[in-house]
């Protein structure tokens, strides 16, 4: 635990040190939401050490779902490309079909909540796009090169999105994997 402590102080230096050394705020607007949110959802009230940890994985969950995201709209566009609007029913496994309309359902059933997306493809789990990319890789293959490298890829930036989104923190070793992982997709497949 003391790294932990170690890591959130140095990253709350670092950011008053740059503060002290004139950093402009480039959009006050933005701050002031940000502080309305903070009251509304009683941020200011839980132990600081905690939301500071938090604000630390927020930068890695908004690359990671950036990444997601990114990876969901490039095989959706493929596959819409190649196979047209049908691509879902035609393109993907009818195990992987039922569990994302079985989720859309679900989501669907409590109408004063937001849904997840609007395409059956968002309510697919991380780990199903290698399956979709693997089920159709004559389309995919001279964009991504090498299955195994995608599965490495995805599976890993998968493992690190869990940590995150049950409250845990990675070290920063598994935040630096992930970085390179992302850069390296991106770099061989394009966003």
């Amino acid at each position: 635990m003391i790294d932990l402590y170690s890591y959130v102080f140095r990253a709350l230096v670092t950011e008053e040190s740059l503060d002290k050394a004139g950093r402009l705020n480039r959009n006050k607007q933005h701050s002031a939401d940000i502080e309305q949110q903070y009251e509304q959802l009683g941020m200011n009230d839980m132990d600081p050490v905690i939301v500071g940890v938090a604000e630390t994985m927020t930068i890695v969950y908004t690359a990671i779902h950036s990444f997601e995201n990114t990876v969901r709209s490039f095989i959706t566009q493929k596959l819409q490309e190649e196979k047209g609007i049908d691509w879902w029913k035609d393109s993907v496994k009818k195990e992987i079909q039922t569990r994302a309309e079985s989720r859309r359902d679900a989501e669907q059933s409590i109408r004063w909540h937001s849904a997840r997306g609007d395409n059956l493809i968002d309510y697919t789990e991380f780990g199903d796009i290698i399956s979709i990319i693997s089920g159709n890789w004559a389309l995919f293959e001279a964009h991504i090169g090498n299955i195994d490298w995608a599965k490495e890829i995805i599976s890993t930036v998968e493992k690190s999105r869990n940590v995150i989104m049950h409250g845990g923190t990675l070290k920063k070793t598994d935040t630096e994997r992930v970085g390179m992982y992302i850069r390296d997709w991106l770099r061989q497949v394009g966003s």
